[in-house]
């Protein structure tokens, strides 16, 4: 026993790197609760590994007493003696109480001790290899899934990545290798959880930071960052050093640092705007390459209000909404964009001065059209008007002239209150 349990201590030692002392104490505590019973009721016992021989022995402490009233705790002076030929009343000392078929149940202790002992070590070993890593980016391979959870195996510790944390447009395969950002690392009861991401935005930042030596030296640095995860990603750069192009450092020479990049993320576009302190020039940078007309900002709503020709509406708002949405987010301002009203077509002009109308009560959408198009197409042209002109308009009769007249005269007095109350109010 004592041979083998030598040999476990010295290979667990060597492969494992625990030490030799934790192991000896691990097993000391295990065989102390497991064998209590079986060696002796004592209140107090100590179970003690021998450092040089590795032999495993049982000790009692007990109490010299004139005459016994507790056998396991007490010993009287003459028995005291044969031991410890100077030992008197009231002394306390220890005696062997190993029995003979302790190394089977020692054995098997000490084996489920050291089993122990290795998880143990091991998880506090992952724990501090990894405690201080979160933000860096580190690479696995997919081992399984627990529903939508990726299951990677880092080597030396086995991670997470939850279903909210993976990119969407993209699928994993048992065996693929996979880079990710270690988002969090929790030591909790049953080890260590380390969580990866995809889809966060510090992933995109941390591969630029990899790929691109002046943000790695700080000579470049991303001033923000907006993402939808596997979509498209806004970075926002700025340069420390005016000889350096913080947008032509990014991209590389013909393209291939940001290439590299696209590719590590599956194809997902990547917009690289050089950052600005006047949100104005900030906000352009950010719409391009739609071209603005004009831009007007309200600091009190935090607004952004951007005006462009009607060709480049779509290009500045962006497939559903996501290159506007990305500006926003990236500047930290509300970005509304409208296109320019005196760019528009004729059909449109009447087909707005017709909703206009319409809207009225008493007018109505038949009447609007047929007076938008014999030209009368704002209140004031109405309210002006002849009753008899109205009269001329096709399918028009007296009574719906003067039905229309009064109904514009209505909305048009209604309409030059409102704007006299407004301007009393400011």
């Amino acid at each position: 026993m004592a041979n083998e349990l030598q040999s476990v201590f010295e290979y667990i030692e060597k492969e494992r790197g625990i030490d030799r002392d934790t192991l000896i104490h691990a097993v000391e505590s295990a065989l102390l609760k497991a064998s209590k019973k079986s060696v002796s009721p004592a209140r107090e016992l100590r179970i003690a590994v021998d450092r040089k021989t590795f032999e495993i022995k049982a000790f009692a402490r007990v109490q010299v007493v004139e005459q016994v009233a507790e056998p396991h705790d007490q010993m009287t002076l003459a028995n005291a003696r044969r031991i410890k030929p100077d030992a008197k009343l009231g002394d306390f000392m220890e005696i062997e109480v190993t029995p003979r078929n302790f190394g089977r149940v020692a054995a098997q202790t000490a084996k489920q001790a050291i089993l122990q002992e290795i998880r143990i070590a091991e998880k506090e070993k992952v724990f501090r290899e990894y405690k201080d890593r979160p933000g860096d980016i580190v690479s696995g391979i997919v081992r399984g899934f627990d529903h939508s959870d990726v299951i990677m195996d880092l080597g030396r510790a086995e991670a997470v990545m939850p279903a909210r944390e993976r990119v969407p447009t993209e699928e994993y395969q048992i065996g693929d290798r996979v880079r990710a950002l270690l988002q969090s690392v929790d030591n909790a009861t049953a080890g260590p959880q380390l969580i990866l991401s995809r889809a966060n935005p510090e992933f995109v930042r941390k591969l630029f930071a990899l790929e691109v030596a002046e943000i790695a030296d700080h000579t470049v640095a991303i001033k923000a960052l907006a993402r939808e995860a596997g979509f498209r990603t806004k970075i926002a750069v700025v340069s420390n050093d005016a000889k350096v192009d913080p947008v032509g450092a990014c991209v590389g020479m013909r393209g291939a640092r940001v290439k590299n990049i696209v590719r590590e993320l599956s194809g997902e576009k990547i917009d690289i705007v050089r950052w600005h302190e006047d949100v104005k020039v900030f906000v352009t940078n950010a719409l391009s390459p739609a071209k603005l007309l004009r831009l007007s900002v309200d600091e009190a709503t935090t607004t952004v209000k951007v005006v462009v020709a009607a060709d480049q509406l779509s290009l500045a708002i962006g497939k559903k909404g996501q290159n506007a949405r990305l500006t926003s987010k990236l500047t930290g301002w509300k970005i509304d964009i409208q296109r320019d009203e005196a760019d528009i077509s004729f059909e449109e002009k009447v087909s707005h001065a017709i909703d206009a109308l319409a809207g009225i009560e008493g007018i109505g959408a038949e009447r609007a059209a047929k007076l938008v198009h014999a030209g009368f197409l704002m209140l004031e042209g109405i309210v002006a008007a002849e009753v008899s002109d109205l009269e001329t308009i096709e399918g028009f009769d007296a009574e719906t002239a003067l039905a229309v007249r009064a109904a514009a005269e209505k909305a048009f007095e209604a309409e030059h209150v409102g704007k006299e109350e407004a301007h009393e109010g400011t």
